[in-house]
């Protein structure tokens, strides 16, 4: 069965919904109410082996209620819809916001600041939505194939997942907000084994993936050539091996680069600024990182998958410089963490809520600006290093900016990779990490809300074997 359309009767129907529960919250006592509804579907289709393992369809639909009273708040959450459910549940978070602390913050925005009227952004395929099973799971059938084809050294697989969502979200607050979008996104995994004989002694698993996603079903991928990357990537680690203890320089894939441009995020954003749980505190207009690294949140890009409208709020989003040529800018703020931050700080246009939570900070398309360079230029001028394609473990403390993760990759010596390497840790504070960025390449692509392109930091300590 192909997913149920996502009209815009759906998001009509959803911001009604919206409006009601306000109304309903208001005759039931509330100073302020704010209410979030989504309508969700996925469809997942897995398969290993070229055999179907699971296939999954659902469908939601939620409503997140946030009462505000005598400056205490209270947010409950109900699927239940009907009329009659929703004033019962208006009353009931009515009398839970009265057993509150009061929290002197926790006002809803000015009225003035809410958004008047919002961009389309082309968020939603409605290809996405007539994808069936049948269909998902032959590519993923496909991708896993043509993984198994390319190279005889891939001996086994974890599958292949091809996977939908589409959904609705609208948005209504006693001040006045309404407002409602759309969106779908797609994507496809492939996952190849191979068995690494290299030391018959100790004979070991290899595992590897690449993957394709976009939120319009004609920019994915082909399958095969997913499954063919997949296998490149997998096969490439056979004979891995650790290298001794040394400072050298350390090159960041795009796929592990994205994580630390979100670690920046996590450590300059107003919720762990007002909480001082971040070493950047403090640091707003200082130089914080390279003068090559430059870090935009823009919500406003069309069809990328982190863009949205408007924000947890109802405040209009907004492209907002995290970092301009290494100078930290104002962290993105909720109009919570702006308040508590004080100093007339104003919200960044950057609430992010769920349906039982909240409002917080959070980000849209998290992007690290792309450089000049070709990926094979910055590598070419690395006499020795390490290629990072992937980091294990959680060792960072945002509040010191120790950072310390198990790593793999591939050793660069003379400006060419020339063998795996695993079993090692790579360490440095993360202050240092981003002040001693010093290439970054051209390679930046928008599959997934944060991306960074390839980039070299200058070195860094690399524990593995002893001398």
């Amino acid at each position: 069965m192909s997913g149920v359309q996502v009209t815009e009767a759906t998001i009509k129907e959803l911001c009604d919904v919206a409006q009601l529960a306000v109304e309903l919250a208001k005759k039931a006592g509330a100073d302020d109410a704010e209410v979030l509804v989504r309508d969700g579907s996925e469809l997942t289709a897995k398969i290993r082996l070229g055999e179907p393992e699971l296939v999954q369809e659902a469908g939601s639909r939620a409503l997140g209620l946030r009462v505000i009273r005598g400056g205490r708040r209270a947010v409950t959450y109900t699927s239940d819809l009907r009329r009659d459910s929703l004033e019962a549940l208006c009353a009931e978070t009515v009398t839970l916001a009265d057993l509150a602390e009061p929290d002197e913050f926790a006002l809803p925005p000015d009225p003035a600041l809410l958004a008047k009227s919002y961009p389309e952004l082309d968020l939603y395929d409605p290809r996405v939505a007539e994808v069936d099973a049948a269909w998902a799971l032959k590519q993923a059938i496909a991708g896993e194939a043509a993984a198994r084809k390319h190279d005889a050294r891939v001996t086994n697989s974890e599958g292949a997942t091809w996977s939908r969502v589409l959904g609705a979200t609208a948005f209504a607050t006693s001040g006045g907000f309404v407002g409602g979008y759309r969106g779908s996104y797609a994507s496809l995994v492939v996952e190849p084994l191979c068995d690494d004989t290299t030391d018959p002694t100790t004979p070991k698993k290899r595992n590897g993936y690449w993957w394709t996603a976009s939120r319009f079903l004609a920019d994915l991928e082909a399958a095969d050539a997913v499954g063919i990357e997949a296998a490149r990537r997998t096969v490439a680690t056979l004979g891995s091996r650790k290298v001794e203890t040394q400072e050298c320089a350390i090159v960041f894939d795009p796929e592990v680069a994205r994580g630390i441009v979100g670690t920046v995020f996590s450590v300059a954003n107003g919720s762990s600024f007002w909480r001082k749980s971040s070493y950047l505190v403090g640091k707003e207009g200082e130089l914080i990182a390279s003068p090559l690294v430059t870090i935009v949140d823009d919500p406003l890009i069309p069809r990328a998958p982190g863009s949205k409208p408007f924000d947890g709020d109802g405040l209009p989003t907004r492209k907002n410089v995290v970092v301009d040529k290494g100078v930290l800018g104002p962290v993105l703020c909720d109009v919570y963490s702006a308040r508590k931050l004080g100093g007339g700080r104003q919200s960044t246009g950057s609430a992010g809520r769920g349906i039982g939570g909240n409002p917080g900070p959070t980000t849209t398309n998290l992007i690290m600006s792309a450089g000049t360079m070709k990926r094979d230029a910055l590598i070419r001028d690395t006499k020795k290093g390490l290629y990072v394609t992937s980091l294990m473990g959680f060792g960072f403390n945002p509040v010191t900016g120790d950072f310390s993760r198990g790593a793999q990759g591939f050793w660069i010596e003379g400006g060419e990779l020339t063998f795996p390497v695993s079993e090692i840790t790579i360490a440095a504070n993360f202050d240092e990490i981003l002040k001693r960025i010093d290439a970054v390449a051209d390679d930046l692509t928008l599959r997934s809300s944060t991306a960074a392109p390839t980039f070299r930091v200058s070195h860094m300590t690399l524990a593995g074997t002893s001398r």
